[in-house]
């Protein structure tokens, strides 16, 4: 009796011993999460830090036409001398007004002075006192934020009662060509932005988009307002903006080339259109229709003629109108480039020398 005790206490401790030493050692070879404390204080606060070096630099811009409000947005200050502070926004903010008035993070209101914009590359330079200027942005570089690094923005989504927002995300795309409307009913323009998952609302355009030292890095433009469709922002990027700044600040207008056609899309669904198309026998051609030339232009001096279906400018695929207008203001009147077009079923080249557009 006292034989068979004994085995059942061995084999109790036995399993016991077992079953300790597996989870033990399951235990102690099982992956577990590290979680740096130190680490994640520091990533907060740098990004706590990064909104503390631009926030008083942002500001609410309301664009009046007598007084009614017609559209709001946001600015900041990017730059300040003895006399004047200078804010970068968007040119769709503080187009078709005539008073804009500048809403500061101390609520402090001023009027603000048009000095320069653009429609295509939608930007605008106001003006205001330097003594109202609470602080001046730091400039960044977009080239040198990797994808899915985190960024947000400082705006004032919706106007008044929200301005200051901040909001939080990653870099999700770079050299992104989205099409846009500028001057027609129709998208007749590309530009070439940043991609966000930074919630970007109505009242956000014009504002900066940041990284987490809270340089600039772009400029919020305009986000997809499509149901099916979330956290798609877009930005213009600071390098592009600051490229064209010397002109904005000294109110001169931008000088784009003229190439002297009309066109429409090859693929154009519409009934009218599709003529030009069916008589140039374009079907499946990607690219643009010659519907007019103008007299003594560019294109009536090499000879292009209505029909010729333009395919490449500079060697660079022309797929709609927007893009033939995109790589046609990479050029200055003057500039001599390479036109690729087909005209009965024929591929042909010309040179032409670019003019001074209106």
């Amino acid at each position: 009796m006292k034989k068979r005790n004994l085995y059942f206490v061995i084999t109790i401790i036995t399993l016991f011993t077992s079953i300790f030493g597996t989870y033990y050692i399951f235990d102690n070879q099982t992956e577990k999460p590290s979680y740096n404390k130190e680490t994640i204080i520091m990533e907060e606060s740098g990004i706590t830090s990064g909104i503390k070096k631009i926030y008083n630099a942002v500001v609410l811009i309301e664009n009046y036409q007598g007084d009614n409000i017609i559209a709001t947005g946001t600015g900041f200050i990017y730059k300040k001398d003895d006399k004047t502070g200078y804010i970068l926004t968007n040119h769709h903010v503080i187009s078709d007004g005539n008073k804009i008035k500048i809403i500061l993070a101390d609520d402090k209101e001023v009027e603000a002075n048009y000095v320069g914009s653009d429609e295509y590359l939608d930007l605008a330079v106001l003006t205001i006192d330097s003594k109202y200027v609470l602080q001046v942005a730091e400039m960044g570089n977009s080239n040198n934020v990797e994808l899915g690094e985190t960024v947000f923005t400082v705006g004032s989504p919706v106007g008044y009662e929200y301005r200051g927002t901040v909001t939080r995300g990653i870099l999700s795309g770079k050299d992104r060509m989205v099409s846009v409307r500028v001057l027609s009913s129709s998208e007749d323009w590309v530009m070439k932005v940043l991609q966000t998952d930074a919630a970007i609302n109505p009242g956000n355009s014009g504002g900066p988009l940041l990284n987490v030292a809270g340089e600039v890095i772009g400029i919020n433009s305009l986000k997809f307002s499509d149901t099916s469709i979330e956290g798609m922002g877009f930005a213009i990027p600071i390098e592009f903006a600051l490229a064209h700044i010397d002109n904005l600040e000294n109110g001169k207008k931008i000088e784009r080339p003229l190439l002297g056609v009309n066109m429409i899309n090859a693929n154009s669904p519409d009934f009218v259109f599709n003529k030009y198309a069916l008589e140039s026998n374009s079907d499946n051609i990607v690219g643009v229709i010659v519907v007019d030339v103008v007299d003594n232009s560019p294109a009536h001096k090499v000879g292009l003629k209505k029909n010729d279906i333009i395919i490449k400018i500079a060697g660079e695929k022309i797929k709609d109108t927007a893009t033939l207008r995109y790589e046609l203001y990479k050029y200055s009147p003057g500039d001599s480039i390479e036109i690729t077009y087909i005209r009965s079923g024929k591929t042909k080249t010309v040179k032409v020398i670019l003019t001074k557009g209106e």
